[in-house]
């Protein structure tokens, strides 16, 4: 079979090579069901850094294939070990039918990501502004809720704060993307550009969601209580834009 081209000109020097080899294995695996592969996140800008990130990707297939997703299945060590992240794997139909469902995700992918190979099928969504609410608001909610069971499993050992800001971030920062895109920012932000824009809009300060941001930082009750207090400020600005 005859791969198509790779455009990895977007994509940081040193993670070319990986992607490069990533892009080629699905390919070798998908054959003609592969539509198109395409890079999405901090890996395509910049900022990229393999110590704090790994590449995220989505896989569209014209049909799933279960036999296939198998096979890729078994490059997940390698594909770790280079800071390559399991691939999400849609049809067409997926994405048209699941922009109600999921706008804040493919919002995310529009935003900033670059086509690797095949068709770009994110470039031209529009989404209804009552679902990116709607979502908003619900994860907002749902970070909350689960804050307050992780505070709980927790038992008393606060070195678990740490990782439960770090999963929560990548939560929060893709709705208070949304919660923007609401107020009329549609361009690609950073997560610290976010939080600025954030506090200009709401007129107050969110130390906690910045902490929430930071690699290698240990957090303790303060900043847990901090954070809770500040989504949970942020929770009527969904409705009210």
């Amino acid at each position: 079979m005859t791969q198509a081209a790779v455009n990895i000109d977007q994509i940081v020097q040193n993670m070319q090579e990986p992607v490069k080899t990533f892009v080629a294995r699905v390919q070798e695996l998908g054959g003609p069901n592969c539509l198109a592969i395409t890079a999405f996140g901090t890996i395509a800008t910049p900022a990229f850094d393999p110590t704090k990130h790994t590449a995220k990707s989505v896989v569209v297939l014209d049909q799933i294939d279960l036999s296939m997703l198998r096979e890729l299945a078994k490059e997940g060590v390698k594909l770790g070990k280079a800071k390559i992240s399991a691939p999400l794997i849609m049809t067409p139909g997926y994405i048209k039918g699941s922009l109600d469902a999921f706008p804040l995700e493919f919002l995310e992918i529009q935003q900033c990501h670059v086509c690797l190979m095949g068709a770009d099928f994110f470039k031209d969504l529009s989404f209804d502004t009552n679902h990116i609410r709607l979502q908003s608001e619900r994860e907002l909610k749902t970070i909350l809720i689960a804050m307050r069971q992780g505070l709980l499993a927790a038992a008393g050992r606060e070195k678990m704060f740490g990782a439960m800001e770090s999963d929560i971030a990548e939560r929060l920062i893709r709705t208070l993307r949304g919660l923007l895109w609401l107020h009329g920012t549609k361009d690609f932000l950073t997560a610290i550009q976010v939080v600025g824009h954030i506090e200009q809009e709401t007129d107050r300060t969110l130390p906690g969601i910045r902490k929430a941001f930071a690699y290698n930082r240990q957090h303790d009750w303060d900043d847990f209580t901090t954070l809770y207090h500040e989504i949970d400020g942020l929770k009527t600005l969904a409705d009210r834009w």
